[in-house]
């Protein structure tokens, strides 16, 4: 019996999210010249961590399981469901958000706080998201083995 700090499925998947979330600071340091220490846990941007964790946790399923068993079959469903989900249903609640505090500016309304805008992804961050997680899982799961 494995322990809970050995299991290589968790800890790629959770690796993967976080160079993901690492990618995001270096990214708006890049594009924006400025030091988003919030991107590290905050959603939407480049790449889809979503994506990335999900790929690797795939993928990672696919090597030790095989690609044809049913927990293969399992995850990669869940992976196109989440990838689905970033780019569409929260891309599509993020421009809704947009939209409404334009409005609520516009008619000086008085806020605690704007709505998140920033909650999708565009489909080409969900894609590299999801390269990002394959190839960092194999990456990965050769160092761990």
């Amino acid at each position: 019996m494995g322990s809970f700090f050995n299991n290589v499925y968790l800890w790629i998947a959770v690796e993967t999210w976080l160079i993901a979330q690492i990618i995001k600071v270096i990214n708006d340091l890049i594009v924006y010249k400025k030091l988003n220490m919030r991107r590290l846990w905050g959603s939407g941007g480049m790449p889809s961590s979503h994506a990335a964790t999900v790929m690797s946790l795939t993928t990672v399923v696919g090597i030790i399981n095989g690609w044809d068993s049913a927990i293969f079959a399992v995850s990669f469903i869940f992976a196109i469901v989440v990838m689905y989900d970033a780019a569409g249903v929260r891309r599509a609640a993020g421009k809704q958000a947009k939209i409404i505090n334009q409005m609520i500016e516009e008619k000086g309304v008085k806020m605690k706080e704007r709505l998140t805008e920033l909650l999708g992804h565009t489909p080409f961050e969900v894609f590299m998201g999801a390269l990002l997680g394959i190839v960092n899982a194999w990456f990965l799961y050769n160092l761990w083995i």
